[in-house]
C-alpha cells in the first residue's frame, strides 16, 4: 500500500499550484461575507408609526395628535404599533374639542395599525419590512411592523444551514451545491483517490507538478497498488460519541460552536440599532475582522490553542458585560465596546476550524468538521433573537452574549491541547479531557511530547 504523502512529495509543501489555491479559496470567500450581512440590510426596520389615512376627518392639530408617544433613545416620538382609537378622534375633531385642553390624551383609548404605517426613508429607501407591511398583509393588525424582521433572519441563515448540509454530504462534489469557488478549484486528489478516481487525481497531481516546475513521475498512482492517506474504515456520525470521552469533546465542541457563533452574528446583526449612522457602523464592524483575523493567525503559530481560544473568549464576553456599566449618553463608548467584543469573538471563531480539526483523526475530521459547523449555524439562526431583546432593554443582549460568551471561554479550558501534537489517524489516537488523563503517561505519548509532529497537506 502506497502512502499518499509520500507518492505526493515531490510537489513541495508550499509550490505555486498550492499557493494559488490557497489564494482562490481565500477570495472565493469574500462574496459570502457580503451574502451573510446583507440581511442586515436587507430586513432592516426603519423608523416607523402607523398611518392615519388622508380620507379621515381630522383637523390638523387632531392629525397631529393621532399617534401616542413613547421614549426612544431619551427623546419622544410617535409610537410605532399604536394610534388612537381613529373613530374617537374623528368624533371629538367633529365637536371642536382640542387635545390636551378639552380632552386628555392619556385618558384616550388605542388601537393598533389599522391601516398599515408610515415608514421613514433618510436610512432605507425600501426593505423586506417595508415591502410587506405596507400591502395587506392578514397579520399585520396584530403586531408592529417590525415583527417581521425576525422571520427574515430567521430564513436568511437557514438558507446557510442548507449550503452546510449539502458541502459535508457531497463532500469535494461542490457543483451540486454552487458557489463562486465551485468554477475554479479543482477536487482533492486525496478524495478522488479514496473513490478510486485514480485517472482524475492523477492529471491534477501532473498539473500541480508543471505548475511548481518540478518533475513528476510518469505514473503517480498505480492503481493496482492501492494508494492511501489512511487505513480505509466505514464511519457514521454516531462514532463521534462512541466513547465517553469522545463523545464529551463532541458536546463540547457543538456548544463551542454555537455559543461563539451567537455572539458573533448578533453582533454583527445589532450593528444597525448602535447609535450613529447604520452604514458607518457596518463598514466598523467589518474593518474590526481584519485585525481579528490576523490576531487569531498569530496566535495559532505559537500558543497553545486552548488558552488562546478561551482568552479572546474572555476578552470578547468581559467587554461585553461591561457595556451595561456605560452611561446612555457616552455611546461612543458603547460602539467601542461592542466592536471590542467582535474582535475577540471574531478571532475566536477562525481558530475553531484549526483546533476542530486538530482535535479529531482524519477518517472523521470532515465530518466532526461539518457537525460543528452545523451546531455554528444553529446559533446563527438564534442570533436574531438576542438581538430582538434590545427592544425591551438595550443592554440585555450584551449582558447575555457576554454571560455566555465567558462560560463557554472556561469550558475551552479543559478541552485537550492540539499544538505541537501528532494528528491523530484513529479515534483510538484522539487525546482524552483533562478530567480523564489518569495515570502516568505511556511510553509513546512521552514519545510524541517529546517529538512533536503536525502533519499538515495541501490537498
Amino acid at each position: 500500500m502506497q502512502d499518499y504523502d509520500e507518492v505526493t512529495a515531490f510537489l513541495g509543501e508550499w509550490g505555486i499550484f498550492q499557493r494559488l489555491i490557497f489564494f482562490l479559496l481565500s477570495a472565493s470567500i469574500i462574496p459570502n461575507g457580503f451574502n451573510g450581512m446583507s440581511v442586515v440590510f436587507l430586513a432592516g426596520t426603519p423608523e416607523h408609526h402607523c398611518r392615519v389615512p388622508d380620507t379621515a376627518n381630522l383637523s390638523s392639530v387632531w392629525r397631529n395628535h393621532s399617534l401616542p408617544l413613547q421614549l426612544q433613545d431619551g427623546r419622544e416620538v410617535p409610537h410605532s404599533c399604536r394610534r388612537y382609537r381613529l373613530a374617537t378622534i374623528v368624533n371629538f375633531s367633529a365637536l371642536g374639542l382640542e387635545p390636551g385642553r378639552d380632552v386628555d390624551l392619556e385618558q384616550l383609548e388605542q388601537e393598533g395599525c389599522l391601516d398599515g404605517w408610515e415608514f421613514n426613508q433618510d436610512i432605507y429607501l425600501s426593505t423586506i419590512v417595508t415591502e410587506v407591511w405596507q400591502k395587506d398583509h392578514p397579520l399585520r393588525n396584530h403586531g408592529c411592523a417590525d415583527w417581521l424582521q425576525l422571520p427574515a433572519d430567521f430564513f436568511h441563515q437557514l438558507g446557510d444551514v442548507h449550503h452546510v448540509i449539502c458541502h459535508r454530504r457531497h463532500g469535494p462534489d461542490l457543483q451540486l451545491c454552487g458557489g463562486l469557488h465551485t468554477r475554479f478549484i479543482p477536487e482533492s486528489p486525496r478524495w478522488l483517490i479514496s473513490q478510486r478516481r485514480f485517472r482524475e487525481a492523477e492529471d491534477i497531481i501532473q498539473k500541480a507538478a508543471k505548475m511548481n516546475n518540478v518533475a513528476a513521475p510518469v505514473v503517480v498512482f498505480n492503481p493496482v497498488e492501492e494508494v492511501t492517506p489512511v487505513k480505509q474504515e466505514k464511519v457514521f456520525i454516531l462514532d463521534l460519541f462512541r466513547t465517553r470521552n469522545i463523545g464529551t469533546i463532541t458536546i463540547m465542541s457543538l456548544l463551542l460552536w454555537m455559543v461563539t457563533s451567537v455572539g458573533y452574528f448578533a453582533l454583527s446583526l445589532n450593528t444597525p440599532n448602535l447609535h450613529g449612522d447604520a452604514y458607518l457602523n457596518c463598514f466598523f464592524s467589518a474593518l474590526i475582522e481584519v485585525p481579528a483575523y490576523i490576531t487569531a493567525w498569530l496566535l495559532l503559530r505559537t500558543l497553545p490553542r486552548r488558552y488562546v481560544i478561551s482568552g479572546v473568549l474572555f476578552l470578547g464576553g468581559g467587554v461585553l458585560l461591561l457595556i451595561q456599566l456605560v452611561p446612555a449618553d457616552y455611546n461612543f463608548l458603547s460602539i467601542g465596546l461592542a466592536m471590542l467584543g467582535k474582535f475577540g469573538i471574531t478571532s475566536a471563531f477562525s481558530m475553531l476550524y484549526v483546533f476542530t480539526a486538530e482535535l479529531y483523526p482524519t477518517l472523521v475530521r470532515n465530518m466532526a468538521v461539518g457537525v460543528t459547523s452545523m451546531a455554528s449555524r444553529v446559533g446563527s439562526i438564534i442570533a436574531p433573537y438576542f438581538v430582538y431583546l434590545g427592544a425591551y432593554n438595550r443592554v440585555l443582549p450584551y449582558i447575555l452574549m457576554g454571560s455566555l460568551t465567558v462560560l463557554i471561554g472556561i469550558i475551552t479550558l479543559l478541552f485537550p491541547e492540539s499544538f505541537g501534537m501528532t494528528l491523530p489517524e484513529t479515534l483510538e489516537q484522539m487525546q482524552k479531557m483533562k478530567w480523564f488523563r489518569y495515570g502516568k503517561k505511556t511510553k509513546d505519548s512521552m514519545e510524541k511530547e517529546e517529538n512533536p509532529k503536525v502533519l499538515i497537506t495541501s490537498f
